[in-house]
Formats: C-alpha cells, structure tokens, sequence
C-alpha cells in the first residue's frame, strides 16, 4: 500500500490515503473517483462554489449541507457523501480539490498509470483531449490518466503537468519572458 501513495504528502495526503483505503476495503475506488472528477469538475465551473468552500465565514454547517446537497442530486455514493461531510466538519473544504488529486494519484500509483495534468485557458474539446492523451500515451509509452483543468489566468496555451515535471507553453508566460527580454535590451 505504501507505494501506491507516491507524491502524496502532508494534510491531504493523509485525507487522500484514508478515503482511499476505506473505498478500497468497500471495493468502490472506481465509483469514489468518479464521483470525486464530478466534484472537481463542479467546483472548477462554478465560481460561487468555489468561494463557498474556501470561504473562512460561511459556517461549515452551511458549507456542509450544500456539498450534501450536491452529492445527493448527483447520486453520489454513500462513501463519498460521508467522506466529504467529514472534510466539512473539520473545516477541510478548503483543500477538497487537492485532496481529491491525490486520492486520483494514489489511485493512478495502484494501476500503474502515469497522471497528467493540462491545464488550458478555456475547455478543450473530445477531440484535442483525446489527441493530447494520444501523445502523452505515445511519449510516455505508459498507461495515462489525464485530469484537466480550467485557469483564465494563463490566457492561452497548454500547462502539463507529468509526476515532477512541468511544461509551460502559456502565452501568461512567453508574455512573461517577452517582457523580461525587454527589460534587459533597455
């Protein structure tokens, strides 16, 4: 068990492994993950979401019952539900997304699959996820999870994050070295 919680550390990864070891003894990790990219995905669309979890005034009762809200709508399982009440309660909503990474990274370790992370300025279609995952699986000749993510801030271009490595293809930062080039020509 231990080796499949390479890279997860610290709060959440303490979170992550006890999620993870329950849904593995309930024999749920498939649907536990499915549920937890549907949080992900809710929270990244959702800006009032988003505040209201990381908001350190709205009482975790508050926080709390609209998360159970969500997941009972959602048909999310009973694991999952109780799970993320827990987080609520210990006033941990705030790190739900990262702990949700690394329950999918401890998942991903288990498998065997190398996770990818590509964040890009605005959604990308089936067809450029499924090109990206063709190339990830071609370079990597590995199994690949690919986890997508929404950032405005990067204005435009890829973010890839693989294990430890990272590659910045976002205009945010050739805009960035542009303006540092500038710089030292003056």
């Amino acid at each position: 068990m231990e080796s499949d919680r390479k890279g997860v550390t610290g709060l959440t990864g303490r979170y992550a492994s006890a999620l993870f070891e329950l849904a593995d003894e309930s024999d749920v990790l498939d649907r536990v993950a499915e549920d937890l990219r549907f949080v992900v995905r809710l929270i990244e669309e959702n800006n009032d979401l988003d505040r209201l979890l990381r908001s350190p005034i709205i009482p975790r009762i508050e926080q709390g019952a609209a998360m159970e809200a969500i997941l009972e709508k959602a048909g999310a399982s009973e694991l999952t539900k109780k799970f993320v009440g827990l987080t609520s309660s210990n006033r941990r909503l705030f790190v739900l997304r990262e702990i949700i990474r690394d329950y999918l990274l401890i998942l991903s370790n288990r498998r065997g699959e190398v996770t990818a992370e590509v964040t890009s300025a605005e959604p990308l279609s089936d067809q450029q996820t499924s090109e990206i995952l063709k190339v990830f699986k071609s370079a990597l000749g590995e199994n690949v999870n690919l986890t997508t993510r929404l950032d405005a801030r990067i204005l435009g271009g890829l973010v890839v994050k693989i294990g430890s490595r990272m590659i910045d293809s976002s205009l945010k930062n050739k805009l960035q070295k542009l303006r540092l080039a500038l710089r030292g020509v003056g």
